[in-house]
């Protein structure tokens, strides 16, 4: 049973979580609480598996009560209840930073108590299984902070996944691609911060975010790393040392022009739930780039990527996925690792390190041009 405490200065709000909650067979609520500093008293009294947390709250708000529960209780899944705004995306990143390990977005204008509970309850549900280790792979991640988040937490620990590297492809990389979701802007994070700010290859990245979120977030990672780094817009050229973010709610694709390459934005279909979905974008790449792809599969629920990385693999590219011990959830880099996909499973802390030395043998393959 996994026990839950929700944090919201709102009765309207903690009914509405607590009703979405009730007559789940594998969750439970024990307790409510309408700011920060109650939410502490509580969390020591009550041991809950999972807390959910409003950001805007007197007394103590929310992101202060993350800090807080960060220094006495590293190991908590803290989900942010956010607004789906400018604001509410730039509080929850904010939040993240603080040490939240993941959020999820009010409803609004969804047309009644019954929908909006059924919202809550798609959103929230999923999270909490797999952060709480019943409903996929959970496990803590490095200790490694970085400067745009501190580590998420979980309650259990899963096995420590070593490094494995098989025979990975030795072709040139003209393009990394990277999917990610639960946990990944803290991956995405150490990996955009790692690379050279002289990269001479384009990264293009699936974060499953709304829209407004991906804005900020892109926002976010170009103020801290070397490389530009932008949400993707419809018709955008794609240049080395450029990071294109998918923006939320629309899948992003790579796609030929002549002799250029551009990015395409399209309202097609969610996939594995998702839109942007990484297997939409790991699809478009291999019929751009083939076998002179990277693909990088980080943190994140569900299997999305699974599929892209088939095709990209069965082309002779190099597929590389996160370890278990790192993942704030093992779901996607594990599809790629069960299904033989992966040729390198690496901690968070030894991806950057891996990427730029790869780039570097990478250099060395591709043909010089030569200028008269």
């Amino acid at each position: 049973m996994i026990s839950v405490l929700v944090v919201d200065d709102s009765v309207v709000v903690r009914r509405l979580i607590v009703d979405a909650l009730t007559g789940l067979p594998d969750i439970r609520v024990v307790g409510t609480a309408a700011n920060g500093r109650i939410a502490l008293a509580k969390v020591d009294q009550l041991t809950p598996d999972v807390v959910t947390m409003d950001i805007e709250m007197p007394e103590m708000d929310g992101i202060s009560a993350v800090r807080a529960l960060r220094r006495s209780h590293r190991m908590l899944p803290i989900i942010m209840f956010s607004t789906l705004s400018s604001a509410g995306a730039a509080a929850t990143l904010d939040a993240l930073a603080a040490g939240a390990t993941d959020y999820v977005t009010k409803p609004a204008n969804v047309g009644s108590v019954a929908a909006s509970i059924q919202a809550v309850r798609e959103q929230l549900v999923p999270r909490m299984r797999a952060l709480a280790g019943r409903g996929g792979r959970s496990a803590p991640p490095t200790r490694t902070r970085t400067p745009f988040t501190s580590p998420a937490a979980r309650p259990t620990a899963g096995p420590v996944t070593r490094p494995v590297r098989t025979t990975p492809p030795r072709n040139r990389i003209d393009v990394i691609t990277i999917g990610a979701s639960t946990g990944g802007p803290d991956a995405l994070a150490k990996v955009i911060g790692a690379l050279p700010a002289d990269l001479d290859v384009p990264v293009v990245v699936v974060q499953h975010m709304p829209p407004v979120f991906t804005r900020m977030f892109a926002e976010r990672l170009n103020r801290m790393a070397g490389l530009r780094v932008v949400e993707a817009e419809d018709d955008m050229p794609i240049n080395p040392g450029v990071v294109y973010i998918a923006p939320g709610d629309r899948h992003l694709e790579v796609t030929q022009r002549g002799t250029s390459r551009v990015t395409r934005l399209t309202d097609a279909p969610p996939e594995n739930s998702c839109r942007p979905a990484v297997d939409v974008l790991f699809r478009s790449v291999n019929r751009v780039y083939g076998a002179s792809s990277l693909a990088l599969i980080l943190t994140g629920m569900g299997h999305d990527g699974r599929r892209g990385c088939e095709t990209l693999h069965a082309a002779g590219a190099e597929v590389i996925a996160q370890d278990e011990a790192s993942s704030v959830v093992w779901g996607m880099p594990g599809a790629v690792v069960e299904a033989g996909l992966a040729h390198t499973v690496l901690p968070l802390a030894e991806i950057g390190t891996y990427l730029n030395t790869r780039m570097t043998a990478g250099r060395q393959a591709r043909p010089k041009v030569v200028t008269r």
